[in-house]
């Protein structure tokens, strides 16, 4: 799932759930939950290869996904904290991943195998970019109703 689906959703938790522990627990879980989904992906091969001399496309990639979604956030919300902390947790298993590909070591191997192995389960199967994209789209949708609470 793309980062801004994942950030925008983390953040409606923390506008809308207001124990401030629960909201980040929350937010933290939404990225699992939101993985399982069929989902669309962007290419990260390069990075995923460690040919870092050819990464900085999917590297700025990334960075413009972030920024959208951090805008996005700061037109929705109400800008408290706490929306910005969930949906900076929310990421953090993706940025795990990342941490993995460049500094190998147990407990990161361990959250990639969980996190892309078993909870992106569906990563594999053939489901069509229309059903993908039409699940990020319901909860960006989700999203945006959420906030409007």
């Amino acid at each position: 799932m793309i980062l801004l689906v994942h950030l925008l959703f983390a953040a409606a938790i923390g506008s809308v759930v207001k124990n401030i522990p629960l909201a980040i627990i929350l937010a933290i879980l939404s990225h699992y939950l939101l993985d399982i989904l069929p989902h669309v992906e962007y290419n990260i091969e390069n990075i995923e290869k460690k040919q870092w001399e050819k990464s900085l496309p999917q590297f700025a990639k990334v960075l413009l996904d972030f920024c959208v979604g951090i805008l996005l956030i700061l037109i929705l919300s109400n800008n408290q904290p706490i929306v910005y902390l969930c949906a900076i947790l929310a990421i953090a298993p993706d940025g795990l991943s990342v941490l993995n590909i460049m500094f190998e070591n147990k407990f990161l191997q361990a959250h990639s195998r969980i996190h892309q192995g078993k909870i992106h389960f569906l990563k594999h199967k053939k489901i069509s970019k229309f059903w993908r994209s039409t699940s990020q789209i319901a909860v960006i949708l989700l999203s945006i109703f959420l906030f409007k609470l």
